[in-house]
């Protein structure tokens, strides 16, 4: 029998790459696209670009945004 791990919890702080934000493994339920263009129209946090293909974010403004949606 397998035992059942549950995932890991959204860091607190820190850097974290789109694929930790985005649904199935993130928190944030939307599309690639969708949340590209929710950037770009600035109702998303702004990126931290760490390298020309190294893209992050900051945990604390993902966890602001899932506050800021819950409560509205």
């Amino acid at each position: 029998m397998q035992s059942s791990t549950p995932p890991p919890s959204f860091p607190e702080s820190g850097l974290v790459r789109l694929a930790a934000i985005l649904a199935p493994k993130g928190p944030v339920p939307v599309s690639r696209s969708t949340w590209w263009a929710k950037v770009k129209s600035g109702e998303f946090p702004q990126p931290v670009k760490l390298g020309p293909r190294i893209t992050c974010w900051q945990a604390e403004d993902i966890r602001q945004l899932i506050r800021r949606n819950i409560e509205t």
